[in-house]
C-alpha cells in the first residue's frame, strides 16, 4: 500500500510520512524547498528509506497541474494498474498571512494600570514583561506588546492563492487519482484545519477561509467518493509549533494561551497528529467518514480554568 502525502518535508506532512513508514506503508512525498533547506529534509528521508519502505520524493509545486502530472505517472508506474494509494493527505501550508486593513494603535488599559499601580514606568514594565514572557512565563501574554504584522493588506490575489493551495487543491488531485484507478479500495483521504476555522485571528482572514473551504471539499467527498470506497475526514490539531504556526503573526501567544488552557498543560505535536492519521487508516476506522476530528488533548473544549 502507499500514501501520497502533499507537504511531506515537514510539520504534519513529515511526522505522517515517519509515522506510516514505521507501519509498512510506502510513501510519494510532494514538497517545495529551497536547495537550502534539503541538509535538514534528507535526512529525515534517509530515516524513511531506513524502515525499508518505498520512497519517492518530487521538490516540486504541488499547487501545478505538470507537477500533479508528473508524480500521478510516475505513482501509476510504480503501483500498476490496479490501485494501491490507501491515503491521500493534504499538508500543504502556503498562504497570506496579512490583515485586511491597518490596525488602530490602542492604549493597552491593563499594562497602563499595572504600571500605575507599581509606581514605575510603562515603557520598563513592557520590556520585562516581554522578557519574562520570552523566558517562558506564558501567563503574561496579555500584556506583552503587539506582534508585527505585515504593512501589506489582503486582497482579492492573496485570498484565491491562499484558498486553492490550502483548500480547494485537494479536489483536483482527487479527481485525477479517482480518474486513473489509482485508490485502493478502501481508501483514506485526509485534510488538516485549526481552530482558526472558527476563531477570528488577525492575520488569518485568508487561511481560515481556506480551511472552511477544505472542509466543505472534504464532507463533498466523504458524500460523493463513498460509492467508490473512499473515506475523507479532516483532522483538527490543537495549536501545533509547526513552520507554519511560526509563520503567524503573534504565534508566541498563540502557543502561550495553548499551553494555559490545555489540559494536559502543553502543545499538541506533530506525532500527535500523525498518530490519529495512521489510526484512522486502519481497517477498523472505515466507518468514520465526513468528520472533523479534533486532535488536541481537549484544548478546544477547556476554558482555561484552573
Amino acid at each position: 500500500m502507499w500514501a501520497l502525502i502533499l507537504g511531506g518535508s515537514s510539520g504534519f506532512g513529515l511526522a505522517v510520512a515517519h509515522k506510516l513508514a514505521e507501519h509498512g506503508m510506502n510513501l510519494c512525498l510532494v514538497h517545495r524547498d529551497r536547495r537550502g533547506a534539503m541538509s535538514r529534509i534528507e535526512p529525515e528521508f534517509a530515516r524513511i528509506r531506513s524502515t525499508g519502505v518505498s520512497l519517492l520524493t518530487f521538490n516540486a509545486d504541488a499547487l501545478d497541474a505538470a507537477t500533479r502530472t508528473t508524480v500521478l505517472d510516475q505513482i501509476a508506474s510504480v503501483v500498476g494498474a490496479t490501485g494501491h494509494v490507501r491515503v491521500l493527505l493534504h499538508s500543504i501550508a502556503f498562504g497570506n498571512l496579512k490583515l485586511i486593513a491597518p490596525g488602530k494603535a490602542s492604549f493597552h488599559h491593563a499594562r497602563g494600570a499595572l504600571a500605575s499601580a507599581l509606581g514605575v514606568d510603562e515603557g520598563r514594565l513592557t520590556t520585562s514583561v516581554n522578557s519574562l514572557f520570552e523566558q517562558g512565563v506564558d501567563a503574561l501574554h496579555t500584556l506583552v506588546g503587539p506582534p508585527a504584522y505585515s504593512n501589506s493588506y489582503l486582497d482579492d490575489e492573496d485570498l484565491a492563492r491562499t484558498i486553492y493551495s490550502m483548500g480547494t487543491s485537494l479536489l483536483g488531485w482527487t479527481q485525477e487519482m479517482l480518474r486513473r484507478g489509482l485508490f485502493a479500495d478502501d481508501a483514506r483521504i485526509f485534510g488538516l484545519t485549526s481552530e482558526g476555522n472558527q476563531l477570528a485571528w488577525k492575520g488569518y482572514a485568508a487561511v481560515a477561509a481556506a480551511k472552511a473551504a477544505l472542509e466543505s471539499i472534504v464532507r463533498a467527498i466523504a458524500v460523493e467518493l463513498a460509492p467508490y470506497g473512499i473515506r475523507a475526514n479532516v483532522i483538527q490539531a490543537g495549536i501545533t509549533d509547526t513552520p507554519a504556526l511560526r509563520a503567524i503573526p503573534g504565534s508566541d501567544r498563540l502557543r502561550a494561551q495553548a499551553r494555559l488552557r490545555n489540559p494536559f498543560g502543553r502543545l499538541t505535536t506533530p506525532l500527535d497528529v500523525a498518530n490519529v492519521i495512521y489510526l484512522l487508516s486502519l481497517d477498523e476506522a472505515a466507518w468514520v467518514n465526513g468528520e472533523i476530528i479534533r486532535v488536541d488533548g481537549g484544548e478546544h473544549i477547556s476554558g482555561g480554568m484552573p
